[in-house]
């Protein structure tokens, strides 16, 4: 046998709930059974001070994972890593926060190894939306878009995952105050603000004291809503490395495809459009713009055929994406999602279209299986 601290897998506990293994003594005699449950903060804490240990046996996945699963499995893949992840961001105590948080990471990097396509697609729908967690679902979504950006820049694999860390971490300091204020419909304190202009310091002295020593990450983490006009904060400075600058762009980006208790998302193509502009070309909004496409997966589209679907994978070039039709021309529903390709003249994508005008109920475990076709 092998054995990890249970402090290790911190993210995998839920005060209140049975435990999905055993824990063990320092002996690796049997301390608590799986199924038991630990029902306060104060002794979860207390198992991390005497050293409680599981066996590495009972933490591999029973069920298939990112690189087994059917293409339909993925979504609920998708679910189960989100929960984890917000366990561990949510966290207030990590006596091994660089365990805890590559065990969350390395699933989330393989789903969108394993389909780029679906990992856009859960940015773009936003299922979370507003609410208690949309620090953990942007901090999330921001990271999966500067994974993409960075391989397509051509970054080399190491600062792809720390740039996909630092993404993740970026708003550790505010995390519930993010939830509070996509639902909140008033303008923010003066408080709030101090907090929100506090944040990335805050988040990266947070970081240092879980010993996080990797500089350019705590770097990208504290500088990541600085400007080079020097219109940022907190310090407005001008010089920035090169992974806080894609942390604020793609932050920027995934933050407008998100709705808000005061507006609702922005359409993707005029997200890009805006970002792009704003940008002024720059390569990596150009790389942020180009990876997503014109039309990412997640976007509903009428097509020239008059039917109206959502773009589940993207197409040989940026305008010609693959689409599961979900109504016909006359508005009514299909009874099956139909794969096109907007690549084929009558199946052209003509306009992108609100989500309402979608009348049917969308079925991402289906969609992710047309997306792979």
């Amino acid at each position: 046998m092998q054995f990890c601290p249970l402090s290790s897998v911190h993210q995998r506990i839920t005060v209140g709930m049975p435990l999905p293994f055993n824990v063990r003594n320092a002996d690796h005699t049997l301390l608590l059974a799986c199924g038991q449950v630990i029902a306060t903060q104060e002794q979860l804490e207390a198992l991390f001070e005497r050293g409680a240990l599981v066996d590495t046996e009972e933490l591999k996945p029973r069920g298939p994972d990112a690189a087994t699963a059917r293409a339909d499995q993925l979504p609920g893949l998708w679910d189960q890593t989100f929960e984890r992840v917000s366990r561990t961001l949510k966290a207030a105590v990590h006596t091994n926060f660089n365990a805890a948080l590559n065990e969350v990471c390395a699933p989330v990097l393989a789903l969108v190894e394993r389909d780029p396509d679906l990992a856009i697609f859960q940015i773009v729908r936003q299922e979370v939306g507003a609410g208690p967690q949309y620090g953990v679902s942007h901090s999330m979504h921001a990271a999966i878009a500067c994974r993409l950006a960075a391989q397509r820049l051509g970054w080399n694999a190491n600062d792809v995952q720390r740039v996909f860390k630092a993404a993740m971490t970026m708003n550790i300091s505010m995390i519930e105050l993010q939830g509070r204020l996509s639902l909140q419909p008033t303008p923010v304190t003066p408080l709030q603000r101090q907090a929100i202009r506090e944040h990335p310091f805050k988040s990266m002295q947070m970081l240092q004291a879980q010993g996080v020593e990797d500089q350019d990450w705590l770097d990208a983490v504290g500088h990541h809503h600085e400007s080079p006009d020097g219109k940022g904060y907190p310090s407005g400075m001008v010089e920035i490395g090169e992974m806080a600058q894609l942390l604020r762009r793609a932050d920027i980006y995934t933050a407008k495809l998100a709705a808000r208790a005061t507006r609702g998302a922005m359409p993707p193509h005029d997200a890009a459009r805006q970002v792009f502009t704003d940008e002024q070309g720059h390569p990596m909004a150009a790389a942020l713009v180009k990876e997503f496409g014109v039309y990412p997966p997640g976007t509903c589209v009428r097509l020239a055929s008059g039917e109206v679907g959502v773009v589940v994978k993207r197409g040989a070039s940026t305008n010609t994406p693959v689409v599961a039709s979900l109504m016909g021309r006359q508005g009514d529903a299909l009874m099956e999602p139909v794969r096109r390709d907007t690549g084929v003249s009558q199946h052209a994508v003509v306009s992108v279209v609100s989500d309402k005008t979608l009348k049917v109920r969308i079925s991402r475990d289906k969609l992710a299986a047309l997306g792979q076709g």
